[in-house]
């Protein structure tokens, strides 16, 4: 948020608070405040505060064969709703979001009321395109989108201002070495839920929380070795739950670690997962993604020493009601990785220019280097040393060949395959 909407001057900086910010383009290499970015679909970014009053996001028709959503953020990491072809098809509309304090019946001419947990809400805009030719047809919907104060849209007088927030300088290294008090000063925008009374109360007791300070250089050595030690432990199990929180298809973790209120009911190791795999990742039900770095037999993908295959048989392209995308990522940063070509995925709308086998098979082609000119359609540009690869399913299919439930479903991706 503070990258985004906040900080000016920040190289991220997208557009300040209740304003959208259209990016005709894909994610690049250049793109490093979010991990494991979305390069399929261009992003439209609106940060909301609704601290003096809710935002209308109005939508315009977006035709049938083009899959678009809003997905709706809160300071929680609960994704409270959607607009957009699976949730709300692709006609046109006005949906008003609402802070965690707003009282009041769905205005004349709201299609739909989505409430946030907190006050300050990412509204993050997913428009498909189709290859880089379609580019002025994505800019063209995303003209269409548009956002307004409640009382702006009703015709009416504007409430007060909420009082300007001096936030605090966010970054990366500062966030670690200061945890504590900007855990304090997040949770001031997260007003208490039933389901965190615990954990903010032993929070509180040794002084994080709003308004708190936590005198971590007036700790002992032991329990400032200790406090290291534990969030060295956490992190870990983290990782952990990642790991085994998913099934292993093939090499592919799948499942899902994303979702609303009612899906976490409080399990924050499951949303520190989300966050930490993929912060700001789908429900299922809108995309699922597998995401691998191992072959099919468990060997850790390096691409600077090996060359790899992913084929799909005849008839088992990802069963999805919209479209579906292979991205490849540093294994380390898991960022996109610069390669010779500006390839970074790739995805069901570029089928019609790729190779398929004599049987009807399709094999993609992961490695650093070319495969060679009469193979480069179905080249996934590889990283000179560990490599992760992410599936992105939209709109996945729950009957028939089936994705959905994650990681349950009849459909299973196939594994990559070493070939040297």
């Amino acid at each position: 948020m503070h990258d985004f909407a906040v900080d000016s001057k920040s190289s991220q900086f997208k557009a300040p608070f209740n304003q959208i910010k259209n990016l005709a383009r894909v994610a690049t290499p250049e793109d490093t405040t979010v991990i494991t970015p979305n390069s399929d679909t261009p992003y439209s970014i609106l940060w909301l505060d609704l601290r003096a009053e809710p935002a209308v996001i109005s939508v315009p028709v977006v035709d049938k064969s083009r899959y678009y959503s809003v997905q709706l953020i809160d300071g929680n990491l609960y994704n409270f709703g959607y607009i957009g072809s699976r949730a709300t098809g692709n006609n046109a509309g006005n949906y008003l979001v609402v802070g965690p304090d707003w009282k009041g019946e769905k205005p004349v001419g709201i299609n739909q009321v989505f409430t946030s947990t907190t006050p300050f809400v990412f509204a993050n805009f997913r428009t498909q395109l189709f290859d880089p030719g379609d580019i002025e047809n994505v800019k063209k919907v995303q003209a269409g989108y548009s956002t307004k104060p409640l009382s702006a849209f009703l015709n009416q007088p504007a409430p007060a201002p909420a009082p300007k927030i001096d936030f605090r300088p966010a970054t990366t290294d500062g966030i670690k070495e200061n945890f504590f008090d900007y855990l304090s000063v997040a949770l001031e925008f997260v007003p208490p839920t039933p389901e965190d009374q615990e954990i903010r109360a032993k929070l509180a007791s040794i002084g994080v929380g709003p308004g708190k300070t936590f005198k971590f250089d007036d700790l002992s050595f032991e329990h400032k070795a200790a406090a290291r030690l534990g969030m060295k432990e956490g992190d870990a199990k983290v990782d952990r739950f990642i790991a085994s929180g998913l099934k292993d298809v093939n090499g592919w973790k799948i499942g899902s670690f994303f979702g609303d209120r009612a899906f976490y009911k409080g399990h924050w190791l499951t949303r520190a997962a989300a966050a930490k795999a993929g912060i700001y990742g789908n429900n299922a039900a809108e995309a699922t993604y597998p995401f691998t770095r191992t072959t099919a037999r468990g060997e850790t993908v390096d691409t600077s020493k090996r060359y790899y295959t992913l084929t799909f048989p005849p008839g088992q392209l990802p069963p999805v009601n919209s479209f579906w995308s292979v991205t490849m990522y540093d294994g380390n940063s898991q960022l996109l990785i610069k390669n010779p070509i500006d390839r970074y995925l790739i995805n069901s709308p570029m089928l019609a220019n790729m190779t398929k086998n004599p049987d009807g098979s399709l094999t993609l082609h992961i490695q650093k280097d070319s495969p060679g000119k009469g193979k480069e359609a179905n080249w996934l540009p590889a990283p000179d040393g560990p490599a992760y690869l992410v599936m992105r399913l939209y709109w996945p299919k729950d009957t028939g060949s089936s994705i959905l439930p994650a990681g349950e479903g009849t459909w299973k991706p196939p594994g990559l395959v070493a070939t040297n």
